[in-house]
């Protein structure tokens, strides 16, 4: 029978209508359903309520085993004495309950109002930072740090980098943290792990740290420091360079032992990450004119015009970290081949 005009339309109507159909069973197998969990890999900084990859471990706030600044009780107090108002009473340099606050430097009185409730937006926020500020803890380990900022001090800041390479990040990076006076508004701060720099005539307070091992020098903790609870099992470390190393810091001659290749790493992968999510942060360091770190506190018209990474003792003149064996171009050499 041959085919008719009819015979084809209802073919290709056919045909439509069976193609509609597959993209509506398709649609509705891809499409969310309620109650469908969203997993993290692991690797996640948090910013503005969203979330970017590092490529290195991250434990946010929300994690178990995470460290919460958020909280206003003590973390590590006894339970049944850690409340606010317990606190506030046992530790009378806690004057607030919050450890941060709004970045409201530079904002008007309309953005204020519309920001003050929290609700950023990732553009807003890339208006904002453009420094990434580097401390060591003098604590020796996360856990360590967090007590002490948190619970004894009153303190915050964004992340934490403990000796294994392990990151936590304990506020979203909308919060101006407080870590490092007149940069707060715009900057994103991290404590690295470790007991830090002394002067030459306290070297020997070093030792209760560092050990002579089959491998170099190898990092203890001393007894009074506590458990440091390390996110990694069974994990020694080692500084990335086996003897002390000395250097001038705000004209104080210092001594320290390095960090180890675990935090280098990790940091390297979160300075490409904070690099990238915030255009207005450069990956690069105060220079002499020579091409060498800056060692001193920049001056506060400097400062007030500065974009990038830099360390505490560039923000402030009675600080020395992250110290003489701080290897900046290490850090940001390795960081740039990550932007690439």
């Amino acid at each position: 029978m041959p085919t008719t005009n009819a015979d084809t339309a209802i073919r290709k109507l056919s045909r439509f209508w069976g193609l509609l159909a597959a993209l509506w069973i398709t649609g509705c197998a891809s499409h969310p359903r309620p109650g469908q969990p969203l997993s993290r890999t692991g690797d996640e900084i948090m910013a503005a309520g969203q979330l970017f990859h590092t490529g290195t471990p991250v434990v946010l706030w929300t994690d178990p085993g995470g460290y919460d600044g958020y909280r206003v009780e003590r973390r590590f107090a006894p339970y049944d004495r850690s409340s606010w108002d317990q606190s506030r009473l046992e530790q009378p340099s806690l004057a607030t309950p919050n450890r941060y606050g709004l970045r409201r430097d530079g904002l008007s009185t309309n953005q204020l109002e519309h920001l003050r409730g929290g609700g950023w937006s990732l553009p807003e926020l890339q208006g904002v930072v453009d420094q990434f500020v580097l401390h060591y803890d003098a604590c020796g380990s996360s856990r360590r740090c967090f007590e002490v900022l948190h619970d004894q001090r009153g303190l915050s800041v964004h992340f934490m980098l403990d000796v294994d390479g392990t990151i936590y990040q304990t506020l979203d990076l909308k919060e101006r943290a407080w870590h490092a006076t007149s940069s707060n508004s715009r900057a994103v701060g991290i404590e690295i792990a470790a007991i830090g720099a002394v002067p030459l005539a306290q070297r020997r307070t070093l030792e209760s740290w560092y050990v002579p091992d089959g491998d170099g020098m190898r990092l203890v903790f001393p007894e009074w420091a506590g458990n440091p609870e390390l996110h990694t099992p069974n994990f020694v470390g080692h500084p990335a360079r086996p003897e002390p190393v000395t250097g001038r810091i705000q004209d104080e001659e210092l001594i320290q032992y390095d960090f180890t290749p675990q935090q280098y790493q990790a940091l390297a992968r979160l300075t490409a990450t904070l690099c990238r999510v915030f255009p207005k942060l450069p990956c690069d360091y105060p220079r002499e004119p020579d091409g060498s770190v800056v060692t001193r506190a920049l001056p506060e018209t400097t400062l007030a015009h500065y974009q990038g990474i830099l360390g505490h003792y560039h923000v402030q003149t009675n600080k020395v970290d992250p110290g003489p064996a701080f290897q900046w171009e290490r850090v940001v050499n390795e960081a740039r081949t990550f932007l690439k």
